[in-house]
């Protein structure tokens, strides 16, 4: 019993994570590592003067056992004379409306309820009972998920609260293991309830904690905490000189180091602090791209895109939403018509009789069908949401959108081209890029279709006699 009693208080006091005459709020789920918290600073709270009050959250999950999970954490606290406050939360309903996992939902709620708690009852600090084994299984997660640095590093001795600045959290039991706990609570006689939910292969953490981390303690490396621990310390340490030097890189100005001669960890660290500071979410592939690519407008969502200067400076841009363009206008391809104008632009057509392929297509404003395939009517309009076009060359249509998107042409540009489509509704032409596929030339063609176009100053006057 001493033994985790001294260690913790040590810990608490070479940290300095507590001041002696403190307000605690401890975080108590009633399971063995809150519960053997709870007992640790009940036991120290007496020689430091420190004042602790108790909080449980219900994420309603679990049914009678989330009750009674409540219960005796309000028992503990009672039987302690202890101030407790619990809370309950819809998990699953934040799930449906976020589209957040369980973990993260139940997380989000629970850490909102607590800064709450802690603020009214003007505690200053929240005591949470992560150990060395959370640890461990956090490093394999994040690993997984292609953390960087400071990810691998893990969670701080202490941290500020995600949902209060005011409030500050206190891992006491950082390095700590599971079964030591579990000894404790044993020797001790300390009453607590197992989660069956964390039994679950269905949870990815759950997965690591009972089929890979045995593996690896088994077959590779017996003392895989220990090792695991020390390098998430060496990486961490790391990791904050690189945020150091990024940070002190932007803060100095006029800088006596351009952007591109810094050293790569340096340059993503200044990346990322500055979308950091915009609020914007960011993974690898944008901070690479960023980095890599100055002058690149990306769109982060719409209305929304960031691009990087040459100086390094993230520059944000908004934009009015595009929204697609109506009207359309109705076509009886006849000959000797005269020009049709739709939204600033100029068609003109005419057909020749018999097979081959007639005229010479030399002009980009000119283009060739078969007649038959396209009919007499057709209707020249915008692009519309859910337009599908099957360009010349390609097997399948595909969404225009999509097209666009492959052929780079920017979001505003493709609200003022104009399409031409058959009376049925297919897509024969696009202004400017290619045919359809269905529509072209072929060695059974007994009529051609010469299609020309222009815009403003540049429209040509008269056609060609066809051949």
């Amino acid at each position: 019993m001493k033994g985790l009693l001294e260690h913790v208080e040590r810990s608490l006091r070479e940290r300095k994570l507590l001041r002696r005459g403190a307000r605690i709020l401890v975080a108590v789920s009633g399971g063995v590592d809150s519960m053997v918290l709870l007992h640790l600073l009940k036991d120290l709270a007496v020689q430091c003067d420190w004042t602790l009050c108790v909080a449980h959250f219900n994420h309603q999950l679990r049914g009678r056992a989330s009750a009674a999970d409540e219960r005796l954490v309000r028992r503990a606290a009672t039987d302690s004379k202890l101030s407790f406050a619990a809370g309950r939360g819809d998990v699953k309903r934040l799930v449906q409306q976020r589209g957040l996992s369980v973990e993260m939902a139940a997380r989000e709620l629970r850490h909102k309820f607590l800064a709450q708690t802690a603020r009214r009852l003007r505690c200053p600090v929240i005591a949470v009972a992560h150990h060395a084994d959370d640890q461990v299984e956090l490093f394999f997660l994040r690993l997984l998920r292609g953390a960087g640095g400071e990810g691998l590093a893990g969670m701080k001795w202490t941290s500020v609260s995600s949902a209060s600045r005011q409030v500050r959290i206190i891992r006491p039991l950082l390095d700590v293991g599971k079964a030591e706990l579990e000894e404790f609570a044993r020797e001790n006689r300390i009453s607590f309830r197992e989660d069956a939910s964390n039994a679950s292969r269905e949870v990815l953490r759950n997965r690591l904690r009972h089929e890979l981390l045995p593996s690896l303690r088994e077959h590779f490396q017996p003392a895989l905490e220990r090792t695991v621990l020390r390098v998430m310390d060496v990486v961490g340490a790391d990791a904050e000189a690189v945020v150091f030097a990024a940070r002190a890189w932007l803060a100095k100005i006029p800088r006596e180091q351009a952007f591109e001669e810094l050293p790569v960890g340096v340059q993503r660290q200044a990346v990322q602090l500055q979308l950091q500071r915009h609020k914007i979410s960011a993974d690898f592939d944008l901070i690479e791209t960023l980095r890599r690519q100055p002058g690149k407008l990306i769109t982060i969502r719409p209305r929304l895109s960031v691009m990087r200067e040459a100086s390094g400076r993230m520059v944000l841009t908004t934009a009015t939403p595009l929204h697609f363009k109506k009207g359309e206008v109705r076509v009886n391809l006849v000959r000797q018509s005269p020009p049709v104008f739709f939204s600033g632009l100029e068609v003109n057509w005419d057909f020749a009789e018999g097979g081959g392929f007639g005229w010479s297509n030399k002009s980009s404003s000119v283009e060739l069908f078969d007649a038959s395939k396209i009919g007499r009517k057709i209707v020249l309009r915008h692009w519309r949401a859910g337009d599908r076009f099957q360009p010349i060359g390609m097997k399948l249509p595909v969404k225009l959108q999509d097209w666009f998107t492959n052929q780079k042409i920017p979001a505003a540009r493709r609200r003022e081209l104009v399409v031409a489509a058959t009376e049925r509704g297919e897509i024969f032409w696009v202004e400017g890029l290619r045919i359809g596929e269905k529509f072209k030339l072929d060695n059974d063609t007994c009529k051609r279709l010469r299609w020309s176009w222009c815009r403003g100053k540049s429209c040509i006057a008269g056609l060609p006699a066809p051949c």
